[in-house]
């Protein structure tokens, strides 16, 4: 029995490694896995999460687990926890929660979870400081169906990335770079000029088929992001 997702992501390398798993092979379910090593079903979705990031598993929403064919050295990145993101810099972290209200989603969100069609979520704009500047502006999209905890969070104290990070696990993640020219009222609230040139992330993250929250997340100029190799 096991409650440590480490152990089960080790556990999966191992039979790896051994060639008790061969490339291509697909694993059996999360449920599967947790009856076997006698776990929550978040703990595997936790390990097989971290297994994907590493290159050791393809996992494909309705498609199941497998093991890479051809394992390959990926640059990876855990989402971060801005306010821990900006203390372990030695700086001091800010929050304003901007608005929040539930929306129907934009055509670009429901496309981005998948959807036939737009839907009711919580929609939460809020802008992160360090020293007290601005450092991240997010634009999120949370599915309150799938997670109707959220409604209850004082999203003025607690930021919804901090919140979502701690208490909502996730199976499948997508992830976008880009560059975009702030827009007026971007430029604003992170003290840009309109034509500066914005590092964007976008992520998009499921518990199996189900949304959870895509956000889109535009940070201050002079901002960096640091991977590692594995």
């Amino acid at each position: 029995m096991s409650n440590n997702w480490g152990e089960i992501r080790d556990e999966i390398k191992r039979r790896v490694l051994d060639r008790e798993l061969l490339p291509g092979a697909k694993l059996p379910s999360d449920q599967e896995l947790a009856e076997e090593f006698g776990c929550a079903r978040t703990t595997v979705q936790r390990a097989m999460q971290d297994l994907a990031l590493s290159g050791t598993v393809n996992r494909r929403r309705k498609g199941g687990t497998r093991i890479t064919l051809h394992p390959i050295t990926r640059t990876t990145f855990d989402i971060p926890i801005t306010r821990l993101e900006i203390e372990t810099a030695g700086k001091e972290y800010g929050y304003y929660l901007v608005s929040r209200e539930i929306l129907v989603t934009p055509p670009y969100v429901a496309s981005s979870f998948g959807l036939s069609k737009p839907m009711e979520m919580l929609h939460v704009v809020a802008l992160h400081l360090a020293d007290k500047k601005p450092y991240i502006f997010e634009d999120r999209w949370i599915a309150h169906a799938t997670t109707p905890e959220v409604l209850d969070v004082d999203l003025s104290r607690e930021s919804a990335n901090e919140w979502l990070i701690r208490n909502r696990p996730y199976s499948d993640c997508e992830v976008r770079f880009l560059a975009k020219n702030a827009t007026p009222h971007e430029a604003e609230l992170l003290a840009a000029d309109t034509d500066d040139a914005l590092f964007v992330m976008e992520r998009t993250t499921w518990i199996n088929s189900a949304p959870i929250t895509m956000v889109r997340a535009i940070a201050a100029p002079g901002y960096q992001l640091v991977t590692k190799a594995s």
